[in-house]
């Protein structure tokens, strides 16, 4: 293998990289979308340009380039992925993730290609990038979890709150003042676009949007319901309190019972790898056969299809809704 080639290779993609994000930097500088917010800004101050038209919904920018940002606007489904990185409480955008699985995946694909198939390298090249899928569902998945957790002492302040005489809106805002985050961070950003003249049905949505609680959609459905027919939002965020502990100490039991049956999809997932690795210290040769013989590529390619069927199955068997 040849090393010198390797290295200059990693140096070259590195290069490429970093001119690109160079490159993308100076255009959002100058001409992308926080630069023409400026000049609509200062036109707005000057008395240029009327404000009457002007949204007051604060819109989640794809990318910091205004041309990939017009791009990812028209492509389909690119709202889910927003949405998605957005749950998951990380600070990219849309462009960011893309670009960054793009050049992991051409980088792994590119070195693999140098000792291996290319079918194989292609197959190498997608696995960080689902790691890197995995990762952030599991952010997204941990982040719910502390939120759910954190709700009906969150709903018991404010139910506090409001008996002392604060209004909804107010509640909302000793929550993010007195609270801990993430939750914190959520109920503030849903009191500042209340306060900043957004409908209170519109501002609970977003709250909806921007974290995929089913417990937090339950909070959110009550208080609607309340602005619609009335009645006593204290007991309800009371009573609501009461019901998630409920909800959550049955989902603690279920978790303790299947986690028998959620260790073995574990043990059973890994096992194949682990080997793998044991073998190519082992007897390098021995284990090589499965990607330098075209009937071992196909066998390596079955395999890790009914692994996969395997993971799904035993996963959607522990996986109880409560």
């Amino acid at each position: 293998m040849n090393w010198n080639f390797i290295s200059f290779l990693t140096l070259v993609i590195l290069a490429v990289v970093l001119f690109i994000m160079g490159m993308l930097r100076f255009w959002s500088t100058y001409w992308g979308q926080n630069a023409s917010l400026i000049k609509q800004r200062l036109r707005v101050i000057t008395g240029d340009l009327s404000i009457e038209n002007q949204s007051l919904m604060k819109t989640r920018l794809l990318s910091r380039s205004e041309p990939i940002n017009a791009f990812l606007q028209r492509t389909p489904h690119i709202e889910s992925l927003d949405k998605f990185l957005s749950q998951s409480g990380v600070t990219w955008n849309v462009s960011e993730f893309l670009i960054g699985c793009l050049l992991v995946w051409l980088s792994i694909t590119c070195l693999s290609a140098l000792a291996v198939s290319i079918g194989l390298a292609f197959i190498l090249g997608c696995a960080p990038v689902l790691l890197i899928g995995m990762f952030l569902q599991h952010k997204r998945r941990q982040r719910v979890f502390k939120i759910e957790a954190q709700l009906p002492d969150t709903l018991d302040l404010m139910a506090r709150a409001m008996q002392a005489g604060h209004a909804f809106s107010s509640a909302l805002l000793i929550v993010g003042a007195e609270g801990t985050q993430p939750i914190r961070g959520e109920f503030q950003t849903t009191f500042d676009e209340i306060n900043f003249g957004i409908p209170t049905e519109t501002a609970l949505h977003h709250l909806t949007l921007r974290v995929a609680s089913s417990d937090l959609r339950f909070f959110v459905v009550a208080v609607l319901i309340q602005l619609e027919t009335g009645g006593n939002l204290t007991e309800i965020l009371k009573s609501l309190a009461a019901l998630i502990r409920e909800r959550q100490r049955i989902a603690g039991t279920v978790r303790v019972l299947t986690a028998e049956g959620r260790l073995s999809a574990w043990i059973l997932g890994l096992l194949p790898f682990v080997i793998a690795a044991v073998l190519s210290v082992i007897n390098p040769e021995f284990i090589s056969t499965l990607w330098t013989v075209p009937m071992g590529i196909r066998m390596l390619q079955f395999s890790m299809g009914l692994m996969i069927f395997g993971i799904w199955w035993m996963w959607r068997m522990v996986r109880i809704r409560i």
